[in-house]
């Protein structure tokens, strides 16, 4: 970052072709500490935005000013309709709020009951993530949010349970059990992202040229990144949830863990947060949120958004085209 010149306020500040670059860009705006700060002073930093971004800011405006709303402004508000998020669903809410309610998973695991009420409540997190970072030129009905959520809900429990019960009961190794959330979790994924983006795949999405220009649309796009998105989110709660089974399972052996078991909910939420907080910007820096499509598979897949490609770029269409991921 050089203060000395304008930058692109639309752009990342940092190189968005490797994964280091990747990583510090989702670090910069997925910052906990970015979930509380005041509205007052989000609409601040998106007025300030949206000044630099017209070439209209205050005489003697900073450059640590513009990076600072920048920050928060891409950490607030809907990249596609400017909205202010809903605070529970920002990217900078996922570690607090993912710690709290994996930690709970982890420690109340042995009972169904307990098993299904984490798995509805995380379900209802993640249904409000997902809705909040939903592409908002694909909006979805009321009806096809709540089959979403239901869906997601319904798989999340119903593999927890089979996990539970069958597997578990032919294993018999307690440690087992343990891994019902992970398993149930990452089976949800697969339910409640695909739903909640269900128009991106009916209708297509937007694809660009290298510089940006729509030049058409494709129903390929939307397949390849929600299978990123889901594959990223998999990721981002695996090392809590795989290897925090194991270090419970050492741990709650010692002499000192048995006098605290009180605290052991407390132990495992702490920890889960330290993971999350490393996890989140690495999880979605695995893929380029500018994802690319090569031109031949919607040739050979997509006759008709072929053939728009091929008239909106006058018989010279490019090698590949380029669409926002989502995350």
């Amino acid at each position: 970052m050089d203060s000395g010149k304008r930058i692109d306020i639309t752009q990342p500040l940092w190189d968005q072709s490797t994964f280091v670059g990747r990583f510090r860009h989702f670090a910069f705006i997925s910052n906990p500490l970015l979930s509380v700060v005041p509205e007052k002073e989000l609409y601040a930093a998106k007025e300030l935005y949206m000044q630099y971004k017209a070439g209209q800011e205050p005489p003697g405006t900073k450059f640590e000013q513009v990076v600072r709303a920048k920050q928060l402004y891409e950490s607030a508000f809907h990249p596609d309709s400017g909205e202010l998020q809903n605070v529970f669903g920002r990217m900078s809410f996922q570690m607090p709020g993912g710690c709290l309610i994996t930690g709970a998973m982890l420690q109340w695991y042995r009972t169904a009951t307990a098993v299904v009420f984490w798995q509805w409540v995380n379900q209802s997190f993640n249904a409000l993530v997902n809705y909040t970072n939903r592409n908002a030129n694909s909006p979805l009905t009321t009806t096809q949010m709540g089959v979403a959520y239901v869906s997601a809900t319904s798989a999340a429990m119903a593999t927890a349970l089979t996990f539970k019960f069958y597997v578990q009961k032919r294993t018999k190794h307690p440690i087992v059990a343990r891994f019902v959330p992970f398993v149930a979790v990452a089976a949800a994924n697969w339910v409640n992202i695909p739903l909640m983006r269900q128009n991106e795949i009916a209708k297509g999405l937007e694809v660009a040229d290298e510089n940006g220009k729509i030049i058409g649309k494709s129903q390929i796009a939307p397949i390849k990144g929600i299978s990123q998105v889901v594959t990223s989110r998999i990721i981002m709660c695996s090392p809590g949830m795989l290897l925090l089974p194991f270090i419970m399972e050492r741990l709650e052996k010692k002499a000192w863990m048995k006098r605290i078991t009180w605290a052991h909910a407390g132990i495992q939420t702490a920890v889960v947060g330290m993971f999350l907080t490393f996890m989140v910007p690495t999880a979605c820096a695995i893929f380029p949120q500018r994802c690319k499509l090569s031109i031949d598979t919607i040739k050979k897949y997509e006759k008709e958004n072929y053939e728009e490609i091929v008239k909106n770029t006058d018989g010279k269409p490019p090698q590949y085209v380029y669409f926002n991921k989502g995350l």
